[in-house]
């Protein structure tokens, strides 16, 4: 046989090989763009933002969706509306590209030197538990529904470390972020987040639950940033106490080097 007939044999074979591939598998996937032969959707992702080339393609096919790069299927979750909405693309979850990137970099190594996957964070646990205990304690062995306390303590643990100080269960203000954080996961959960995230241009004028779960969290924001002037005032660049101390330090420094700052807007 002619080599270069066995060549084109070889590769047609290949092509309607990956062809059948991908419309094999596409019943059991998400939909997304149609891919072609060997290198699948590649040409369709801009390399140099392809965060905004998944948005565009979540605008098409929904906020998931498959992609192929090459042979191989990737599926896609792109954020729903009403957490872009919320959140407004900030912090480590919701931002991305280089703010992503610096954020998750200096968070990890901030949580860690405080402990965090660490032996030293044993203590703050057992004073959390030494705490919840004695909450528990306090209803002298009647009947009680538990679930509210336990879910307090791994928040004073987190609290322990970005505030410094734990907080009373009984505390208002932390009464209040343990209640709005709660609401919006609910919120977040129910049928109307869902019927938003599919129509947010419409229900951006219509009232309803989405405008309780903003509300939350520009309530969350505020108080955070009074925490943050408080912090300001008595700073120890020397003695960082916490991770909101070490956030300030860390953007003094950026500005310092004339960096655009990566926190706040």
């Amino acid at each position: 046989m002619d080599p270069v007939v066995a060549l084109v044999l070889g590769v047609s074979c290949l092509l309607l090989l990956s062809v059948w591939r991908h419309r094999s598998g596409r019943g059991k996937l998400p939909p997304g763009p149609t891919p072609l032969p060997i290198i699948g959707n590649i040409l369709q992702i801009d390399v140099k933002n392809i965060s905004k080339s998944l948005t565009n393609l979540s605008k098409v096919y929904g906020p998931v969706f498959t992609l192929y790069l090459g042979m191989k299927p990737i599926v896609v979750l792109d954020s729903f509306p009403i957490f872009k909405t919320s959140m407004k693309n900030f912090g480590i979850v919701f931002s991305n590209g280089k703010t992503w990137k610096e954020i998750r970099r200096f968070s990890l190594m901030t949580l860690r030197n405080f402990g965090m996957g660490k032996r030293s964070i044993e203590d703050r646990v057992q004073e959390e538990a030494r705490c919840l205990v004695e909450e528990l304690r306090k209803t002298n062995g009647s009947p009680c529904d538990p679930t509210f306390i336990l879910g307090c303590a791994p928040c004073n643990v987190i609290c322990s470390i970005i505030f410094k100080n734990r907080f009373d269960y009984q505390d208002p203000d932390f009464l209040t972020l343990v209640n709005k954080f709660n609401e919006n996961v609910r919120i977040m959960s129910s049928a109307w987040a869902q019927v938003y995230n599919n129509f947010p241009a419409l229900f951006d004028y219509l009232p309803g639950s989405h405008h309780i779960l903003s509300k939350n969290i520009d309530y969350m924001i505020n108080y955070i940033m009074e925490k943050v002037k408080e912090h300001e005032e008595s700073l120890d660049v020397n003695d960082p106490r916490d991770f909101i101390d070490c956030f300030l330090i860390k953007m003094a420094q950026v500005q310092c080097c004339h960096q655009p700052s990566f926190l706040i807007p």
